[in-house]
């Protein structure tokens, strides 16, 4: 009973910080759920994926209804990318299923190591390469309405972008967003509040096909998930109170530095570094 009780509190913990990191930078989450739950519960990857699913999917719920509240979300780009993400979500699970745990983690690691370098890189840039970037982004807003000019360039990156967050959420059990906030950013001249409002849209509907597919094949550990999703929600809504006083570089930065300090992690325990 005590080593329940004391699994319940560090669930909760662990879920808080997921939730403050999604409330934060509107991706990252599903980058640390996984990790923590694998260092601090000692859970496998393919284990640890759903859980941290289902914490990351609730928070960015959350998120993403008060984001619609304030119409900062662009929702026909958050249904296509999510659309598409369902989609691959399964194939994802698949291939989890059958991919050693020691690989799987190594995969994490190098993807999350790419993201972290790659957003690094384009918030140090200069700002007038990140103005150049908007006046060719393939998804742009209308001045008079603020959302997006529909055309084929816009629907294929909004569309390669929900392909593979769905495949990465449905294989490493990361909600996506560490893809998505990347491509919004780069690709479309949504403002950051904008960016990491759609991500949490985005982040719920793939993670509801994906923890949907798990629950089918019996592959989570509910006692460990609720709690873990009760914190994520707690830390969101923290999370978002102090994005609001925060630049969005920042925020930005925080998140790079974030996916590069994950994937030493998980690089040292493969190598038998850390226990």
């Amino acid at each position: 009973m005590l080593l329940l009780h004391n699994t319940i509190v560090l669930a909760l913990l662990l879920g808080g910080g997921v939730g403050l990191v999604v409330g934060l930078s509107g991706a990252g989450g599903g980058v640390i759920a996984v990790p923590l739950l694998v260092f601090g519960l000692n859970l496998p990857v393919r284990n640890a994926a759903p859980v941290g699913l289902i914490a990351v999917g609730i928070a960015a719920g959350v998120g993403a209804a008060l984001g619609l509240r304030q119409g900062i979300v662009r929702y026909r780009a958050a249904a296509l990318i999510g659309i598409c993400g369902i989609a691959t979500a399964p194939a994802g699970l698949w291939l989890a299923r059958r991919i050693p745990n020691q690989p799987l983690m190594i995969v994490f690691s190098l993807i999350l190591a790419w993201v972290g370098i790659q957003t690094l890189r384009r918030t140090l840039s200069p700002k007038t390469r990140d103005m150049e970037l908007c006046a060719t982004a393939p998804c742009r807003t209308a001045l008079s309405s603020g959302r997006f000019i529909w055309d084929l360039p816009c629907a294929r990156m909004l569309s390669l972008t929900g392909l593979l967050s769905g495949l990465l959420s449905g294989l490493l059990g990361v909600g996506g967003g560490f893809v998505i906030v990347p491509a919004l950013t780069r690709y479309t001249n949504l403002n950051t509040q904008s960016v990491i409002a759609t991500s949490l849209g985005v982040i719920t509907l793939v993670s509801v096909g994906s923890v949907t597919a798990a629950a089918i094949g019996g592959k989570i550990a509910w006692p460990v998930a609720l709690p873990f999703a009760g914190g994520a929600v707690a830390g969101m809504l923290a999370g978002r109170l102090i994005a609001v006083r925060v630049a969005g570089e920042r925020l930005q930065q925080g998140f790079a530095v974030t996916c590069l300090v994950v994937a030493s992690l998980m690089i040292a325990r493969v190598a038998g570094w850390l226990s």
